[in-house]
């Protein structure tokens, strides 16, 4: 008789529920009914991409759908009541690492688990790699032999670090960052070794956020378990991708790659001294040879939906719905009692931080309400604009759901706004009294009506609540990008038209609606409308990886959009943020737009020469065929269109692709004459302004 299908249900429908929701539609007799959050339009962007139903609450899904299974995907701080009610409504659950904030939650949610007869897992997903699983079935087959040496790491940019944002839970202190991180690392080693002992904790590469928390960049822990010695460290500076777990054992070694889900092991051979060294290098080859295939294999057959961080949750779902379906206890590598082991472990290290100083009192807010209102005020453009608008003297309000205020030493100046972009009662009294709003926020979806709802509705409904609140300018940030940039022969200026946008990519198109509808307002019903069109920006906290330079492949490797020659639309970012608040201040300029480009300066060869003359690093360069870049986008669009079934697709566009190669020169002249304008125009200047290396790199 088959199995009945298992319901599940999400609690919380940020990043991370994406992939949850898109493993489990591989995972056989399991149904995604139900997906929560309070940001109840959030919820039901994935619930309807995932043929399931929107809740605002845990217990509102529970009373309708009746999940078997519940997957707790919130902040850490929220893991213990939520786990704890779902297992009240009779639910097994899945909890996103971290598992919980100490031991003695951790304790009690199994002890609830226990006690209701449901069963309750962790995702420590690289645990659920197919290489971990070969790994461990070599190391059961002494193939490695006894252990004394293991070396686990997690050296992987962590860009919020650098660029935001930095409301972010694991940013808000030390003991966050490392129960964000540290769980990847001491899984492996507790479900390989089990408890560590006489661990000590060093850490490195401080820096300081702009909220003012300071947080390390890099750690090590050491300890052993038994006879194995063991090293686990992180570094979230910019470099190359180390996330492995290295063995030495008396048979042989062993290093698994588990951000690409690779494993090698290297064992002795018995030929002579001459034959020796050419057969352990003929057999290394082999090796990675085998992983290369395999994985291409496996990408292939997927239609590239099975990523090695897909994998990993793929093993852990399986086996936690497999245990749930057979009624079977949840294999140990994911139970309750390891997730509470591996806290043990992280609660042991992070009780050697270093002490913090005292948080120093913040000053009293200006009671009076804003003059200024910045929306997206806490990303890279939007941080340098309210510095400068409160070096202005303007008393700013930034609107953010985030509780930490990215503003430190601001506190007095700065108040942080707390209104959803979706209502609309809210936004007006959030702007009662305000002369001006930016809008800086961008959206970043995967379909067109993703973009319709999150990135057009909610521009749309910003201006109406501008224009009920009585605002006196409003000015909206768009992109060049929305430019068919195509064409070496004509320089664009504001006056060059978009050109039809129905096959551009989705932020382009997007960006374009959202500037017609202002418009649209603006002739209407007199919004008071100003158009910045930001370049390509650069500066101290913009990444290192800026794509609109070209396609990146980790911190050392891009392939240009074309071949690099032609002059990029650079612009740096403090030029920026002192043209946005000239907008505010020039009167007459209602309904205009402006291009915020700097002076023709470096192409994108002239760029990576800089960043190597200047912070010592050679990235690897190669140059884009921009036509093969559109034939790879048909073969993608015919794969989802007609093997997956996927529909709302645009065929792609020559010119969309040639378009990101920026091969049009752009004019600045308008905002030069009409504000005033004077963006940094000294090469040296520039490249020193935009490549400070502590900033790119981390360290």
């Amino acid at each position: 008789m088959p199995q009945r299908e298992l319901t599940v249900g999400l609690v919380g429908a940020g990043y991370i529920a994406q992939w949850h929701a898109n493993v489990l539609a591989q995972i056989p007799g399991v149904r995604l009914v139900g997906v929560c959050d309070p940001a109840v339009t959030a919820a039901q962007g994935l619930a309807q991409a995932h043929g399931a139903q929107a809740f605002d609450s845990l217990d509102a899904m529970m009373a309708t759908c009746g999940c078997d299974a519940v997957h707790i995907l919130t902040p850490p701080h929220l893991h213990e009541p939520l786990a704890l009610q779902a297992l009240g409504h009779g639910a097994h659950v899945l909890v996103e690492k971290p598992f919980a904030l100490s031991v003695s939650s951790a304790r009690a949610m199994v002890d609830a688990a226990r006690g209701a007869d449901r069963r309750i897992a962790v995702n420590h997903n690289f645990l659920g790699l197919p290489a971990y699983r070969r790994l461990r079935a070599a190391m059961d087959q002494g193939v490695v032999g006894r252990v004394d040496q293991a070396r686990i790491h997690w050296h992987f940019p962590l860009q919020p670090l650098r660029t935001g944002p930095f409301g972010l839970w694991m940013l808000q202190s030390p003991e966050n960052l490392m129960l964000e991180l540290g769980p990847h690392l001491h899984a492996f080693a507790y479900d390989l070794f089990g408890p560590l002992q006489d661990m000590s904790l060093r850490l490195s590469r401080p820096v300081t956020l702009p909220t003012g928390v300071e947080l390390p960049q890099g750690w090590c822990v050491q300890g052993r378990a038994g006879g194995t010695e063991i090293t686990l460290s992180a570094s979230l500076v910019e470099g190359a991708d180390d996330r492995s777990l290295s063995l030495r054992g008396a048979a042989g070694a062993a290093r698994l790659d588990f951000a690409s889900d690779t494993l090698i092991i290297d064992r002795a051979n018995t030929s002579d001294i001459v034959l020796n060294p050419l057969r352990a290098e003929v057999a290394r080859a082999g090796a990675h040879l085998r992983e290369g295939l395999r994985n291409a294999a496996v990408q292939a057959r997927s239609l590239n939906r099975r990523q090695p961080y897909a994998l990993g949750f793929e093993g852990v779902f399986a086996a936690f719905y497999s245990a749930i379906s057979r009624d079977e206890p949840v294999p140990a590598a994911f139970c309750g009692e390891s997730a509470v082991a591996v806290m043990q472990d992280l609660e042991h290290v992070t009780a050697q931080l270093p002490a913090r100083p005292a948080a120093r009192p913040a000053p009293a807010a200006d009671p009076s309400r804003p003059e200024v209102l910045v929306i997206g005020g806490t990303g890279f453009l939007g941080r340098e604009l309210v510095a400068q608008l409160a070096a202005a003297g303007k008393r700013v309000g930034v609107l953010s759901r985030a509780r930490a205020n990215p503003f430190a030493g601001l506190d007095g100046q700065v108040q942080m706004v707390a209104a959803s972009v979706h209502d609309r009662d809210a936004l007006q009294q959030a702007m009662a009294g305000v002369e001006c709003v930016y809008h800086l926020a961008r959206a970043e979806e995967a379909t067109w009506d993703g973009y319709l709802k999150n990135d057009v509705g909610v521009t749309e409904n910003l201006a109406r609540a501008a224009l009920g609140a009585g605002v006196k300018r409003f000015v909206y940030t768009g992109t060049i990008a929305s430019y068919d940039a195509s064409r070496p022969e004509r320089t664009i200026t504001e006056d060059t038209d978009f050109g039809d946008m129905s096959r551009r990519n989705l932020y382009a198109r997007s960006k374009a609606l959202c500037e017609a509808r202002l418009l649209a307002l603006h002739r209407s019903d007199g919004l008071p409308l100003v158009i910045a069109r930001p370049g390509i920006v650069v500066g101290p906290g913009g990444p290192l990886q800026h794509w609109g330079i070209g396609r990146w492949h980790g911190a050392g490797a891009v392939r240009i959009w074309g071949n690099g020659r032609n002059t990029l639309p650079f612009v740096l970012n403090e030029d920026v943020a002192r043209a946005l608040v000239l907008m505010a201040q020039k009167d007459g300029i209602d309904g205009q737009s402006f291009n915020l480009v700097g002076p023709p300066l470096l192409s994108a060869q002239d760029w990576f020469d800089a960043i190597a003359a200047h912070t010592g690093t050679r990235i690897a360069v190669s140059k884009g065929n921009l036509v093969l870049f559109w034939g790879m986008d048909w073969v993608k669009y015919t794969l989802k269109r007609y093997a997956l079934g996927r529909g709302g697709l645009e065929q792609p566009l020559l010119a969309d692709w040639r378009s990101r190669a920026h091969l049009s020169p752009f004019a600045n002249s308008r905002a030069c004459q009409v504000l005033g304008w004077a963006p940094e125009a000294d090469r040296a200047a520039f490249i020193r302004k935009a490549l400070d290396p502590q900033a790119l790199f981390g360290f």
